[in-house]
């Protein structure tokens, strides 16, 4: 079934990205901040893509699933999503880390921060 990957990934995108509305973790709470890890993020992970391709160390794997869309030889458009969902999943992660170190760390002060 043709697609089934990238919509897969939209879907978990999607997901993260209603947390992260829900409890205002990241984009929600600090967007310009957010919007610049995400691009940045991303980048860095396309280009680690880019140079285990050129050194043949990623190949493109084949499968009923993918779109059959290569934006270049060896990297299937499925992977831009799959770069910014992980870029975006790990931004959302830090910040709940965070929240809840600084959650116990006011109650183990006994005050707010």
């Amino acid at each position: 079934m043709p697609g089934l990957y990238l919509t897969a990934i939209v879907a978990a995108t999607a997901g993260v990205m209603a947390c992260d509305a829900r409890w205002k973790l990241a984009l929600w709470h600090q967007p310009a901040r957010t919007g610049m890890l995400l691009g940045g993020g991303w980048l860095f992970l396309l280009a680690w893509d880019i140079v285990g391709i050129a050194t043949g160390v990623f190949v493109r794997g084949s499968g009923p699933w993918f779109v059959g869309v290569d934006v270049a030889p060896h990297l299937p458009i499925e992977e831009l999503g799959f770069l910014a969902f992980l870029t975006c999943l790990a931004l959302v992660l830090f910040a709940v880390f965070e929240r809840v170190i600084w959650v116990r760390s006011a109650d183990s002060d006994g005050g707010d921060r």
